[in-house]
């Protein structure tokens, strides 16, 4: 879905380290590893997080595409190691090893386990388990900073808060004064990224309440983002549409079960008269009384604010494993355990974030382009209209 910009990931979860390359950034954009390591830290923090994130202290070192501290314009490389990896060098060798290693062979409802050993014909879970593990989008949120600092260098703004987690709810509305950033600054100091405090108290001891049963629970999280132009997407086409390139980039992540755009959901009970945003003018350019539409219209930016809510459905690695079948015997026993999380909420709207920043990056270059950061703001500042 994405025209200008790929990226790809590679890398298992217990392996040596996880390696992303991002290809089609312009040159003379100012990137550091202290920049993207800054989000990477925001991906780990979260009430709720299990025994891997005291092991990890995830670093993004940059191996290749930039120097002297701006992108070249050729593809930026960069690795994550895993400092776990000490603790698996036989479990996951990339050579053969003489050594007998325990095979995985109850599958985890929920997980790609036993699609992927059907799949592919394993006869050990651990091949799929590893690849498909939450711990791959450490590197999209690696990645997708680059494309954060490319919006933020032409104005554009990407953060996002908890709103729910199980059925504790954060009602509040994110006051008009603050930025993205600002919002994600605010929520940032909340262990489960909620504005709410009376509500953060709930979520926690939820989350609390659900590790002391040996269970996970899920949640609902808002990603917004300011400072779009008109036109980002086209009308003209099914897969040019930004809605469409914006849900395919965000349902990509296993956990996440559910998207609305705006009014979302809500907007099917309500007469079009209620729904559909009114167009005013305030002498310089054209307003809206409303935004309901989330920033989207037709598959169009519309120089409002983009809002995405996302669902994310509970870890499904749980301490008190569900009923499972061994793929060998057959037998029924109680699945697979792995270390895991009882709630992942909050880390999860930091992927979001980092999603949105590959969608929005790509469109960006797509309808202004250029080969280098002066050329993109030379383009826009000519033909952006907001």
């Amino acid at each position: 879905m994405l025209t200008r910009l790929k990226f790809l990931t590679a890398g298992e979860s217990h392996g040596q380290g996880l390696l992303g390359i991002l290809d089609g950034m312009p040159a003379g954009l100012e990137v550091s590893e202290d920049y993207i390591g800054v989000h990477l830290a925001r991906r780990q923090m979260g009430h709720g997080r299990g025994g891997r994130m005291k092991i990890e202290k995830d670093h993004a070192e940059i191996w290749c595409g930039v120097r002297h501290g701006e992108s070249l314009g050729a593809p930026v490389g960069l690795i994550v190691r895993n400092k776990d990896w000490e603790n698996w060098t036989k479990k996951m060798s990339v050579s053969p090893v003489d050594d007998e290693i325990r095979k995985v062979t109850l599958p985890r409802p929920g997980h790609a386990d036993l699609a992927g050993v059907q799949k592919y014909g394993f006869d050990d879970i651990r091949n799929v388990l590893e690849r498909s593990s939450a711990r791959e989008t450490t590197m999209r949120v690696a990645l997708g900073s680059v494309c954060r600092k490319l919006l933020e260098d032409v104005g554009i703004e990407v953060g996002s808060r908890v709103v729910e987690i199980h059925d504790v709810k954060d009602e509040s509305a994110v006051p008009d004064h603050l930025s993205p950033n600002q919002l994600s600054e605010t929520a940032d100091t909340s262990p489960v990224r909620c504005l709410d405090k009376e509500a953060e108290t709930k979520m926690m001891a939820t989350i609390d309440d659900a590790k002391k049963a040996g269970d996970s629970v899920g949640g609902i999280f808002e990603v917004i983002a300011t400072g779009l132009p008109y036109g980002l997407g086209a009308h003209t086409q099914w897969d040019r549409k930004l809605h469409t390139r914006i849900s395919a980039m965000m349902m990509s992540v296993n956990a996440f079960k559910g998207i609305e755009i705006g009014g979302g959901f809500d907007g099917a009970e309500k007469f079009g008269s209620e729904v559909h945003d009114e167009i005013g003018h305030d002498g310089k350019k054209f307003t809206r009384y409303s935004n309901n539409a989330g920033g989207i219209e037709g598959g169009m930016s519309n120089a409002q604010p983009i809002v995405l809510r996302m669902a994310m459905k509970p870890i499904p690695t749980l301490i008190k494993p569900l009923r499972s079948v061994d793929i060998h015997s057959k037998e029924e026993k109680d699945a697979h355990k792995e270390r895991t999380d009882s709630c992942a909420v909050p880390a999860a709207s930091i992927i979001a974030e980092s999603m949105l920043c590959f969608v929005l990056a790509d469109a960006i270059l797509e309808k202004f382009g250029g080969d280098s950061m002066d050329q993109l703001k030379a383009h826009m500042k000519a033909t952006a209209k907001y």
